[in-house]
């Protein structure tokens, strides 16, 4: 994983409520354990028809969303079953964070686990967010901010320990090999 520290970029808005992780990343495509590729399959029902030709009116496939690292989404965002490739596909298509006034829990800690960041803002912000897709937006990861184009500044709730995980760069498992000599340490004092 890479430290994740700021996030600045235009937003992408998809004003669907309660999109599930099938509408992410649908079942069919879960046959790999590798994160690479998964996001030419994201949001694949959605964004291509029967024939494999994307359609032109599907948000992501409109050139104003080239480039953009934060997707703004509907309420209730990643719920349905737990799979850790919904949050793979949408880092490997390029995006960096999702916006919405809910997100599913196990969505959440997947996503966190992985280098993905959910932030959860009040209406009023998703609201401004939903209306004016493109904002240039600013996401402070140590300081859990999200600073709008006016300047206005949203904290979101974020646990400490994902928070440090993503500024560091690292997952639970790269935790822990932090503190490797610690760990040998303690396990040699109990013989």
């Amino acid at each position: 994983m890479q430290p994740i520290k700021e996030i600045r970029s235009r937003t992408v808005v998809l004003p669907l409520a309660d999109v599930d992780t099938d509408q992410i990343i649908p079942a069919r495509f879960l046959t790999t354990t590798s994160r690479e590729g998964l996001g030419k399959q994201l949001f694949h029902d959605w964004r291509f028809g029967n024939d494999g030709e994307k359609k032109q009116d599907f948000v992501l496939n409109k050139p104003a969303a080239n480039g953009c690292k934060i997707l703004v989404a509907g309420h209730n965002f990643g719920c349905g079953s737990s799979r850790e490739h919904a949050p793979w596909a949408l880092l490997d298509y390029g995006l960096q964070a999702v916006i919405s006034t809910e997100i599913a829990d196990i969505f959440r800690s997947n996503s966190l686990k992985n280098g993905f960041l959910p932030i959860v803002v009040n209406k009023k912000c998703h609201d401004w967010l939903l209306n004016n897709p493109g904002a240039e937006v600013s996401i402070n990861v140590e300081e859990s901010t999200l600073i709008l184009p006016s300047g206005d500044c949203v904290k979101y709730p974020i646990d400490d320990f994902a928070r440090y995980c993503l500024v560091e760069g690292i997952d639970q498992l790269g935790f822990l090999q932090q503190h490797e000599k610690e760990i040998q340490m303690f396990e040699n004092s109990r013989q």
